[in-house]
């Protein structure tokens, strides 16, 4: 009894598929698209995968692939929103402004999705228009069938011919609904073998025909003989349940003494097909609860992590660097059971949250060491506004240079307000020191004959021309600067001349086709000989706190742009990288080439100053 229950259950399972297919045809060939492990894809991946189904022409072959990518694709993102929102939130714990964050990757998947909800809503509009009518038909052919059984007049040949315009009509009258499919089927069935079985048709053609369906339905059996030893579970299943629709659709009835049996052998063969195929999917559970073990080990990492508590910037990157390799690798695990999805996808995304929150809040009190920052340097500003058109310049002087040691003491303010902060600190301590070097009414003579040979000097080097060689053309310009610093200083107030000849500088390097970085050294070298010379000391002093500045900026650049490039693509795969990418990591490379730049002119005011 339990095998005859086993057997039937195997035998319903193809039947039930069967009747989706003739329902729909286009859900054929679905066992044939691999459907791949979804959850183990990065986002940008999963809309490619997207955008190849839904070009697919049998549309409904492809539904249930099209359901696990979106619902893999949902919930990355879904969990990469909370992310950015936690962030938005933390760095604005103030504001009243609503969350907005624009994702093109969810706009093309969105749109994707969209072409292919519309194509099967047209697909089913169109399908059911027909099912209902094609169902009446066939319900009207068995009705006709039946009568054909119970009101024959016992003319042999004419109810033949009516039987057979019967098939015809039957095997062209469409799908019908797939609930309907089994039990419509059985009928027609059932009144064909009462047809053979109860009317008193020639036996010999009788025979003649339960002999032809008898030879076909043993092939059948032998054949999924055959099925059961093959390797390709899934090709073999999938002609196995061709072969069922056959024998169902294609074949007639056989003699009453056969049709027991065969269908007994039949049951029992198709049965340790999907006892094979069930043993073969059990691989695939295996592996999923292995995928469960190893993501809940990564979970327990997430956890171990949000609970530690770390005091340094450079520590929390590191502990940054942990997490994004454990999101990764949970990304990259797989499928787990069904049963427990929901939960254990819920506890990554806590685990996560959890190390969010201790990360934002380690930034949070840096954010608020910044603002107390930001309050002394704005007190600074008022201090150097209120003191820079005083006419005591002794006193003054000492109390602006003072000002100016205790802003390089003050640390980092919010980068909304730095540059702006600054530029206010830099003018009112640059209007200061030009009144004080105003105020001073005796030109140097030396200068002054400075002044009058670079004037010359400059009207030569005007038309000074290149030749076109460039080490030739490089060494003249080198001579020309060090003739020019051999002149020495000129009057502060007639330093402009420095500017004119930086300009021809500027130009001469342009023909000249330099390297940028060897123009730019070799201008720079020469700025710093004319800070040197400065009786204003503070001038290098803020060159040196600029570079030192710019330095930071840029390798906080650098840092953001790094961090901000794992949300946009598993870089380990460059051939798939978006535009988004590709454009960020040329902007990373260029900061990194500015950032040598500075060091290096660091590296020069430094070696002045030994």
């Amino acid at each position: 009894m339990v095998i005859e229950e086993e057997s039937d259950f195997a035998m319903n399972a193809i039947a039930n598929a069967n009747a989706e297919e003739s329902e729909d045809e286009t859900i054929k060939g679905r066992h044939d698209i691999p459907m791949q492990d979804y959850e183990a894809l990065p986002m940008d991946q999963l809309v490619d995968e997207l955008e190849k189904l839904v070009a697919v022409e049998q549309l409904m072959s492809v539904k249930e692939h099209v359901e696990e990518v979106k619902k893999a694709f949902l919930s990355k993102y879904h969990h990469f929103m909370d992310e950015k929102k936690d962030e938005f939130h933390a760095e604005n714990t103030d504001t009243l402004e609503d969350f907005h964050y624009h994702f093109p990757l969810k706009t093309k998947f969105d749109s994707l999705y969209n072409q292919y909800r519309d194509k099967k809503n047209i697909h089913f509009k169109s399908l059911q228009n027909n099912l209902k009518a094609n169902l009446e038909n066939r319900m009207a052919i068995v009705e006709e069938l039946k009568n054909l059984v119970s009101n024959s007049n016992g003319n042999i040949a004419n109810s033949l011919k009516q039987l057979n315009d019967i098939r015809d009509r039957w095997n062209n009258a469409g799908p019908i609904p797939k609930d309907k499919y089994n039990h419509v089927w059985n009928n027609y069935h059932f009144h064909i073998e009462n047809f053979y079985d109860f009317l008193h048709l020639d036996r010999e053609a009788r025979d003649i025909e339960f002999k032809h369906n008898l030879e076909l339905k043993q092939k059948i059996i032998a054949r999924v003989a055959e099925l059961v030893n093959e390797s390709d579970i899934n090709k073999s299943f999938r002609e196995l349940q061709d072969l069922h629709k056959i024998w169902k659709e294609d074949i007639g009835p056989v003699s009453r003494e056969h049709r027991e049996e065969l269908w007994k052998q039949f049951s029992e063969l198709t049965k340790q097909m999907h006892d094979k195929r069930e043993s073969f999917y059990e691989g695939f559970r295996a592996k999923e609860t292995e995928n469960l073990e190893k993501k809940n080990s990564i979970i327990a990492k997430l956890q171990e992590l949000a609970q530690e508590k770390v005091d340094s910037h450079q520590a929390w990157l590191n502990q940054i660097t942990k997490v994004e390799a454990l999101r990764n690798e949970f990304f990259a695990t797989g499928k787990v059971p069904g049963d427990v999805n929901e939960a254990t996808w819920a506890t990554f995304k806590n685990a996560v949250k959890d190390f969010n929150i201790l990360k934002n809040s380690f930034y949070k009190e840096i954010k608020k060491d910044q603002n107390d920052n930001l309050s002394k340097k704005q007190a600074l500003v008022a201090k150097a506004n209120e003191l820079k058109d005083s006419e005591d310049f002794a006193a003054t002087t000492i109390i602006m240079k003072q000002i100016q040691e205790e802003w390089k003491l003050v640390g980092h303010v919010p980068r909304k307000f730095s540059d702006e902060l600054w530029k206010e600190f830099k003018a009112a301590c640059n209007h200061y020191f030009e009144r004080l070097k105003n105020s001073k009414k005796e030109e140097n003579a030396e200068e002054v004959e400075a002044f009058e040979k670079k004037k010359e000097y400059l009207e030569g080097l005007r038309s000074f021309e290149l030749v076109g060689d460039h080490k030739t053309d490089l060494d003249a310009i080198k001579v020309h600067i060090e003739a020019w610093k051999a002149i020495g200083k000129v009057p502060f107030n007639r330093r402009h001349i420095e500017g004119k000849f930086n300009k021809i500088l500027d130009a001469l390097f342009e023909k000249l086709s330099s390297s940028k970085k060897e123009g730019e050294q070799m201008r720079f070298a020469n700025r710093l000989d004319n800070l040197a010379g400065s009786e204003d000391s503070r001038k290098l002093d803020n060159e040196k706190i600029f570079i030192m500045r710019k330095i930071d900026e840029v390798q906080n650049e650098i840092f953001q742009l790094e961090n901000n490039i794992q949300f946009f693509q598993n870089t380990k795969n460059a051939k798939k990288e978006n535009s988004i990418v590709t454009e960020v990591r040329k902007t990373i490379e260029r900061h990194k080439e500015d950032l040598v730049t500075w060091k290096d002119k660091l590296k020069q005011i430094r070696n002045l100053n030994k």
